[in-house]
C-alpha cells in the first residue's frame, strides 16, 4: 500500500480503491481521451472532501472530480485521484416548491431531481441527452444545457448557490454580489473591466473558457454562475442550490421536414419567434427508419408547451403553418413523442458509426455560433470536412446554434492523428470567423483548451490563468484542462490498442472481425448506467441491482479496453486470464440487452463468451459450466435412460437436492426444475401426426420446450395447427436424401444408419458459458441435420426467445465461416411471426383479458417483438409487457452467488408489474427462465402465449388441427 493511499484510507470514511478495476473503470469518459488514475475515492461528505484535497495536496497529487462520466472532451479523467461522487454524495437534500428550489448533492442524476420535481409541477429546466446518467455535479462543471435551452438556458441560468471547497481546503458559499469569492477575485476584475465587457462573443451558447463576464457589476458580480463550467479546475462542488422551473402539463412535438440539414439550419433562428420550448435539427443519415417522420432529408423537432392538449397543439400547429417546410407533422401521443426524443437522444450513440460502418470520433461535438449563422457555418464546416477527407453527420440544437457531430478521424496512425490536428486548428479559427465559441454544451476540456487563444486572444487566456491562479494556486484540480492545456493530440485512448487483430472465435461482422474495434464500440455515453427502464428496454439490468459501475456495460468494456492494450500500457496484464475482468462479467447476465439498448451497439453477451472462451482455454471450469452449460447432453441422456421421473423423485429430497446442488455449482436458494416424464418429440411419435398437405413449417424442439416444458410445443402444434400450417420436426438423423411427410421419416442407407441419431440444438447453453469449441462441434452438427431442410424453403419456428436469438445471432458469427449457419439464421421465426407471415388470414380466438409479465430480453434486443404486440391485440390481450430482464437468464441465475442479484433483477421490473396486475390478468412469459423466476419467486404460474391461444381454442369452437396430432 502506498503511503498516499494508507493517508486517505485513515483521512476519509468512503471507500478508497487504488485496485486495477477501480482504476480502470475510470481511465476514460466519453471522449477520445485516456489518463490513468492513481486512485479513486467515493466521498460520503464535504469533510471528505476536504479531507481528500488535503492530503493530495501534501503529496503534490492532483485531483479531478467527476460525475457520471459522460463529458466529451476529457475533463472528467485524470492522473491523480479521481472523486466519485455518485456513490454517496447522490441525494435531493431539500425541495421548496413555492420558492422553485432545490439542495442537491454533486453525484445526483439529473433524472431523479426531475422525479422529485415533477409531483410539484416543476422541473429542472437544462435536459441533455444524457439526463438518465449524467449528475448535477458534471452539468454544472461543465455548464451543461440541452434541448430545451431555447426555453429555460443553460446550467448556470439555473443556478442559485453553490457550496465548493477550495484546493486549500476553503469553503465557500458562492453567490451574487461577490459572495464567496476568493481573495484576490474582486480585485482581478476591477482591473479588466473594459476586456471582460467586450471580450465574450454574444451568443446563447457560449461555454467555451472561464465566465468571468459574469462578476462584472451589471451582472451583479454573480460568483456562482462564474464558476460553472470551470470543469473542476477552480474548487470541488459538494453542495448546489438550483432553481427549478413550471413544467408544461401539456406538450406537443411539431416534426417539420426540409430538404436538407442546410434548409433546416436557415429556418431555426425564425422559429424562435414563437416561443417553443426546442428547436433541434437532424439530418436523415441519423435515422434509423425515415417511416414514422414527415418527407425531407432533414427535419426539426420543434416542441411546444401549454396548459391544455389543445393549447400545446394548436401552437405547434401554428408552427406547422408558418414554416416554409417540405412536409410537417403534429404528434401529441406522448408514447410517440417519446419514440422520436429517442431518435435523436441517441444519436450521440449512432453517430459514432458512419453509415458505411466505420468509426466516427467526437472532438468537435459541439461548437455554436449565433444562430442566425448557423446555415453559413454549416456550409463551411462541410466544406472543411471535404477538404480534409473526412465525414460527420451534424445535429443538434439548431435552436442555439449549436452543433454535435462526430467525424471519422483516424486517431489509430501518425498520419490520421496529424490530419486530426489540422482540422481541429482549421476549425477552430472557422468557428471562431463566425463569432462562435469552441464550445457550445460539453466544455474545453483537453480536446478544445489548447485552440482557445484562436476564439479569444493570447491576452483573454492570460486571464484565464490569472483566475485559475487565484483559486488553485498549487494548480492541484484538474491541470491540462483550460489553461495550460495539455495538447489535443496528446493521451489519445486509442494509443495503447493493439494494431493487429486479436485471434478470436466470434465473427463480429461489424467490426471486420476485429475484436479491439468491438470494444472501441463503447464510447462512454453510459446509457447503460440508467437507474430505471421505459418501455420494453432492458439494459443494463446488473447495474441496476447492485449501482457499481463494474456491472455497467460500459465499465466491462473499460475493463475489455485495459486488457486489449495489456503490456502497452494497460492496467490489466494478464490478458484473457485476468480475474478483474472474469469478475466484471460474472454478472452479466448475458440478457443481450446492450446490443440494441446501447446506442453504439455494444453487445457484451459475445464479448462475455468471448472472454470466457479464452479465460478457461485449458483450465479447470466452474462447476456450473457442466452442469448447466452441457444441459442438453444431461437431459438427452435422462431422456435416453427413461429416468426423469427418477430424478424428480432425488430433487424433491433435501439433502440429496443440495449435495446435487453444491456439486453442481448451483445457487443453494434454488429449487431443480422438474423434467418432464414425457419429452415433447415422444410426445409427437405416440400422437402420430397426420401429413397434411401444403408446405412444411418447422418447429423446432429446444431443449428447454423438448425437456422441461412440452406443454409449450404442444400448446404450439395446436394453434400453428389451427391455423392452418403443416408443422414438422427437424430431422435426427443426417439425410442423404430429403425427408419426407412428417420430417422425420426417410429411407436410410447404411451409412446415415452408422451415424446415428442426433438433436438439433442451438448451442445456447455452451455458448453462454463460453464453451465455444464445443458450441461449434453441436452447431455444425445441427446444420449437418438441417441441411436437406435448408435446400427447401421451409421456414423454422423456434419458441423458447432465447433459443431464437442464439440462431439469428450466436450461430452466424459463431460459425461466420459456413454460409449455412446464416441461411439458417434467416429461416428462423418466432411463434408471433410464423402466424404473421405465414397465416396473415388466421385470427386468433378472442380473450378479452388484460395481461402482465415481461418481454423476454432476447426477444427485445434481437428478435423484435413487433408481430407479438399485433398477436396479442387480435386477440383482445391489451395492456404492454414490461421491460428489463427477469433475472434469471439461462444458467446465470442459477449460478451460485448469483441469487441476490437475480432476484434484485427481477424485482426491478417484472415481479412488480405482476404484482400490480389485475385479478384476471394473463401473466405471460414466453422463456423458460421467466417462466421459472416467476414460479420460484412469486409462486404465480406464467405462460407462453401459444399456451393461451391454445387454451382459448380448446375452451372455443377451435379448429382442428392440420398435420398435426
Amino acid at each position: 500500500m502506498t503511503d498516499l493511499e494508507a493517508d486517505l484510507r485513515k483521512a476519509v470514511r468512503g471507500e478508497v480503491g487504488f485496485d486495477v478495476t477501480s482504476r480502470a473503470l475510470v481511465t476514460m469518459d466519453a471522449s477520445n481521451y485516456r489518463r490513468v488514475p492513481l486512485g479513486v475515492v467515493a466521498p460520503r461528505d464535504a469533510d471528505d472532501v476536504a479531507a481528500v484535497l488535503e492530503v493530495c495536496r501534501t503529496h503534490g497529487v492532483p485531483v479531478v472530480p467527476r460525475g457520471g462520466g459522460t463529458s466529451i472532451a476529457g475533463q472528467a479523467t485524470g492522473t491523480g485521484v479521481v472523486l466519485d461522487f455518485t456513490r454517496h454524495m447522490n441525494r435531493v437534500l431539500a425541495l421548496d416548491a413555492e420558492a422553485r428550489t432545490a439542495v442537491v448533492q454533486p453525484g445526483l442524476v439529473l433524472d431523479r431531481l426531475q422525479d422529485a420535481a415533477a409531483p410539484h409541477g416543476l422541473r429542472f429546466g437544462p435536459d441533455p441527452s444524457t439526463h438518465s446518467r449524467c449528475t448535477l455535479g458534471g452539468m454544472i462543471g461543465n455548464n451543461s444545457c440541452g434541448s430545451h435551452s431555447v426555453a429555460w438556458g443553460t446550467t448556470a441560468d439555473s443556478v442559485a448557490e453553490l457550496d465548493v471547497v477550495t484546493a486549500r481546503g476553503q469553503r465557500l458559499r458562492l453567490g451574487q454580489d461577490w459572495a464567496g469569492a476568493p481573495a484576490g477575485l474582486r480585485e482581478l476584475v476591477d482591473g479588466e473591466l473594459a476586456r471582460l465587457r467586450t471580450g465574450f462573443p454574444e451568443l446563447p451558447r457560449r461555454i467555451s473558457g472561464y465566465a468571468l463576464d459574469a462578476l462584472l457589476p451589471e451582472h451583479r458580480a454573480d460568483v456562482a454562475r462564474s464558476f460553472c463550467g470551470s470543469e473542476g479546475t477552480l474548487g470541488v462542488l459538494t453542495e448546489a442550490v438550483v432553481r427549478l422551473v413550471e413544467a408544461p402539463r401539456a406538450r406537443a412535438l411539431a416534426v417539420l421536414g426540409y430538404a436538407d440539414e442546410g434548409a433546416a439550419a436557415e429556418a431555426a433562428a425564425g422559429l424562435l419567434v414563437h416561443r417553443p420550448l426546442t428547436v433541434e435539427g437532424m439530418a436523415a443519415d441519423l435515422v434509423p427508419s425515415a417511416a414514422a417522420l414527415p418527407r425531407g432529408g432533414a427535419w426539426l423537432f420543434v416542441e411546444t408547451g401549454g396548459s391544455s392538449d389543445r393549447e400545446a397543439r394548436a401552437r405547434a400547429a401554428d408552427i406547422v403553418r408558418a414554416a416554409d417546410v417540405l412536409d410537417g407533422l403534429v404528434v401529441t401521443d406522448p408514447a410517440g413523442q417519446r419514440a422520436l426524443w429517442r431518435i435523436r437522444e441517441d444519436a450521440s450513440g449512432t453517430a459514432t458509426r458512419m453509415p458505411d460502418g466505420s468509426e466516427a470520433w467526437p472532438g468537435w461535438e459541439d461548437c455554436a455560433v449565433p444562430p442566425q449563422r448557423l446555415g453559413a457555418y454549416l456550409r463551411d464546416f462541410r466544406g472543411l470536412l471535404v477538404s480534409h477527407g473526412l465525414k460527420g453527420t451534424p445535429y443538434g440544437h439548431f435552436g442555439d446554434g449549436c452543433i454535435h457531430v462526430r467525424i471519422d478521424f483516424d486517431l489509430l496512425t501518425g498520419p490520421g492523428i496529424a490530419r486530426f490536428r489540422r482540422f481541429s486548428e482549421e476549425l477552430a479559427d472557422l468557428v471562431a470567423a463566425h463569432g462562435g465559441s469552441l464550445s457550445g454544451e460539453h466544455g474545453d476540456g483537453q480536446a478544445r483548451a489548447e485552440l482557445l487563444p484562436r476564439m479569444y486572444g493570447e491576452e483573454m487566456v492570460a486571464l484565464f490563468e490569472r483566475a485559475k491562479g487565484i483559486w488553485d494556486p498549487d494548480d492541484l484540480l484538474n491541470p491540462g484542462m483550460l489553461v495550460r492545456p495539455a495538447p489535443l493530440d496528446t493521451d489519445l485512448r486509442f494509443s495503447v490498442l493493439p494494431r493487429e487483430p486479436v485471434e478470436v472465435a466470434f465473427g463480429y461482422p461489424a467490426d471486420g472481425g476485429d475484436f479491439s474495434a468491438a470494444v472501441r464500440r463503447c464510447v462512454g455515453v453510459a446509457k447503460c448506467r440508467t437507474t430505471s427502464v421505459s418501455g420494453s428496454a432492458v439494459m443494463c439490468p446488473s447495474f441496476r441491482a447492485t449501482g457499481e459501475e463494474a456491472h455497467s456495460t460500459r465499465g466491462r468494456a473499460r475493463l475489455l479496453h485495459e486488457m486489449l492494450a495489456g503490456e502497452a500500457g494497460g492496467l490489466v496484464t494478464d490478458g484473457w486470464r485476468s480475474e478483474e475482468v472474469r469478475e466484471a462479467l460474472d454478472l452479466c447476465l448475458s440478457c443481450k440487452g446492450c446490443r440494441t439498448d446501447c446506442p453504439v451497439g455494444v453487445d457484451m453477451a459475445t464479448y462475455k463468451a468471448e472472454f470466457l472462451h479464452h479465460h478457461y482455454a485449458g483450465r479447470r471450469r466452474p462447476a456450473a459450466h457442466h452442469s448447466m452449460g452441457r444441459l442438453p447432453r444431461w437431459l438427452r441422456g435422462v431422456d435416453r435412460m427413461r429416468a426423469a421421473a427418477v430424478v424428480n423423485a432425488l430433487a424433491s429430497v433435501r439433502p440429496l437436492a443440495a449435495v446435487a446442488k453444491r456439486l453442481g455449482g448451483i445457487a443453494p436458494e434454488r429449487r431443480i426444475p422438474k423434467v418432464a416424464t414425457e419429452t415433447f418429440s415422444r410426445w409427437w411419435d405416440r400422437r402420430k401426426a397426420r401429413g397434411a398437405g401444403g408446405d412444411p413449417v418447422i418447429l423446432w424442439p429446444d431443449t428447454f420446450t423438448e425437456h422441461l416444458s412440452p406443454s409449450v410445443g404442444q400448446a404450439a402444434v395446436r394453434v400453428l395447427g389451427a391455423a392452418g400450417l403443416r408443422v414438422v420436426l427437424p430431422p435426427t438423423v443426417h439425410l442423404e436424401k430429403a425427408p419426407v411427410g412428417d420430417g422425420r421419416t426417410v429411407a436410410l442407407d447404411p451409412v446415415s444408419l452408422l451415424r446415428g441419431r442426433g438433436r438439433v440444438c442451438c448451442g445456447l447453453t455452451y455458448v453462454s458459458t463460453g464453451q465455444l469449441d464445443r458450441a461449434r462441434t453441436v452447431l455444425r452438427r445441427t446444420l449437418d441435420l438441417m441441411a436437406p431442410v435448408l435446400e427447401t424453403s421451409a421456414p423454422v419456428v423456434v419458441l423458447e426467445p432465447s433459443c431464437a436469438a442464439a440462431l439469428r445471432t450466436d450461430l452466424p458469427e459463431l460459425l461466420h465461416d459456413d454460409p449455412r449457419a446464416a441461411l439458417l439464421a434467416s429461416r428462423v421465426l418466432t411463434f408471433a411471426e410464423a402466424l404473421e407471415q405465414l397465416a396473415p388470414g388466421w385470427r386468433p380466438p378472442a380473450l378479452n383479458r388484460p395481461v402482465a409479465g415481461q418481454t423476454h430480453c432476447h426477444q427485445h434486443a434481437v428478435l423484435g417483438d413487433t408481430a407479438d404486440r399485433r398477436l396479442r391485440e387480435a386477440a383482445g390481450l391489451t395492456g404492454d409487457l414490461a421491460g428489463g430482464c427477469c433475472g434469471l437468464a439461462g444458467n446465470f441465475g442459477f449460478e451460485k452467488g448469483h441469487f441476490e442479484v437475480s432476484r434484485a433483477c427481477a424485482e426491478d421490473q417484472l415481479l412488480p408489474s405482476v404484482r400490480q396486475a389485475p385479478e384476471d390478468a394473463v401473466v405471460l412469459a414466453d422463456g423458460f427462465s421467466c417462466r421459472t423466476q416467476l414460479e420460484q419467486l412469486a409462486g404465480v404460474r406464467g405462460r407462453h402465449l401459444a399456451e393461451v391461444l391454445a387454451e382459448a381454442l380448446r375452451s372455443g369452437e377451435g379448429a382442428d388441427v392440420v398435420g398435426g396430432p
